[in-house]
């Protein structure tokens, strides 16, 4: 077997956890360092958010704070600026994701060539199946039959790209084939995601009605211009249980509001310390926000563009889409799907003969089950185990792999999405970029 090289890093996974991860880790001047970075889609940088090409799809935060370096937050914005895709005067400016992908795409082309000479830097295209710790490191096992090894390997495969739901396709899918012009949908989910549906849909010719159902049948709010309040961690209550917290949330935006201060910048102003207020929850008070109180702080907290939401809310509007608050508890196939929705608070049940089932639900998925081979390895064989809440993988403050056996991996970590039982709000780059410029600062010294 081959000896794993005391300063290399496998990164399985190369959409745009995987790219940051790999740009902070580059940073580093040491000549040892080597950093493989293994995706399985034909191009780096874009997994399912930045793979669009709808210029109707745009980024749900302003340009500013999508650098992909925690050190320099504004680089995003220069590099706007630079290529004239955007003018100072126009901020905030919510760009389309396939600008960002060009944006990663540059980044990393940059990384390649600055690196040929060094070897520092190995891209490979291929699909992961597995990772098998080794005495001297970890064995990364790929589709076409060879396989990698470093010293460790750390996991940036994002979300799962196959529904929670049977029944339902992905929105871009293979699977998601030409439609009827007139047919009408049902897209599980009222969120950011079901708004990405629905541009799609729009970009297509779709003109049938649009049944979007999610449990309470909301909307995310729009952004608007403002400024966070500054808040310091001796304000916030740490470790109450959810309803004195969410008495205490409440009672900040009135102050707030009544000084004239929009309910928007309270909430952006508690963005520094979210991670650390899950953290430091009880385990009952997670369970709880998860199942009953997430559905609001997603629609005021992850938010639309202004320009998109106006659109959505005219389709609302003007009946192009009905949003039903209930749940899924039936569906029949046949020439489409008949479904039945049973109302929220009610034993009423609604039927609906749609065309097509689009599953835009959000992270209801039971990582257990997840459709990634290299994940769901790890999972089967005792090498990582679900977290409390089955939302991802258990991983450690460090992002260290957590094992069923409860025992901690020095040799297998994860960052993104997949981390977010132990740090919640981390599907965001402003937020993933922390994480990365941390860990790569820990994993080299």
């Amino acid at each position: 077997m081959t000896t794993a090289r005391a300063n290399s890093i496998i990164i399985v996974g190369g959409g745009a956890s995987g790219v940051v991860l790999a740009a902070h880790l580059l940073k580093s001047p040491s000549p040892d360092l080597r950093v493989t970075l293994i995706e399985r889609r034909p191009h780096f940088g874009q997994g399912m958010a930045y793979s669009t090409l709808l210029s109707a799809h745009v980024l749900n935060v302003n340009a500013s704070v999508m650098s992909a370096y925690a050190d320099d937050p504004g680089n995003f914005w220069r590099w706007l600026l630079e290529r004239g895709l955007a003018t100072p005067e126009q901020a905030p400016v919510y760009a389309p994701r396939s600008v960002y992908a060009r944006y990663l795409k540059e980044l990393l082309d940059d990384l390649e060539a600055r690196e040929r000479e060094t070897g520092r830097l190995r891209l490979i295209r291929e699909e992961s199946l597995s990772i098998t710790p080794t005495p001297s490191g970890v064995d990364v096992a790929l589709a076409n039959g060879t396989s990698v090894v470093a010293r460790l390997a750390v996991l940036a495969t994002g979300h799962d790209e196959e529904p929670a739901q049977g029944h339902a396709i992905r929105m871009g899918s293979e699977a998601d084939t030409a439609l009827a012009p007139d047919s009408r949908v049902m897209v599980l989910g009222t969120g950011l995601s079901m708004v990405d549906a629905f541009l799609a849909l729009e970009q297509r010719g779709h003109r049938g009605e649009i049944i979007a159902v999610s449990r309470r049948g909301l909307l995310p709010s729009p952004h608007r211009k403002g400024k966070p309040i500054k808040l310091d961690v001796a304000d916030i209550p740490l470790g109450t249980q959810l309803s004195y917290f969410v008495g205490w949330f409440r009672d900040l935006i009135r102050e707030n509001e009544k000084a004239g201060i929009d309910w928007r910048d309270v909430v952006d102003g508690l963005r520094p310390f979210n991670q650390k207020i899950w953290q430091n929850w009880p385990a009952s008070a997670k369970r709880r926000f998860v199942e009953h109180t997430k559905a609001w702080w997603d629609i005021h907290r992850h938010r639309m563009a202004p320009e998109v939401h106006a659109r959505v809310t005219e389709a609302v509007t003007s009946g192009r889409i009905r949003l039903v608050a209930g749940r899924v508890v039936g569906i029949e196939p046949g020439d489409g799907f008949t479904v039945q929705v049973q109302a929220r608070h009610t034993q009423r049940l609604e039927t609906f003969d749609v065309a097509r089932i689009y599953d835009c639900s959000g992270i209801v998925r039971d990582i257990s089950v997840s459709s990634n081979s290299v994940v769901r390895s790890l999972v089967d064989r005792g090498l990582a185990r679900p977290d409390p809440l089955r939302i991802g993988l258990d991983v450690t403050d460090d992002c260290e792999i957590i094992a069923g056996d409860g025992t901690v991996s020095a040799k297998i970590l994860a960052v993104g999405p997949l981390t977010r039982g132990t740090f919640f709000e981390i599907d965001a780059i402003p937020d993933i970029r922390v994480q990365c410029a941390r860990l790569s600062k820990r994993l080299l010294g």
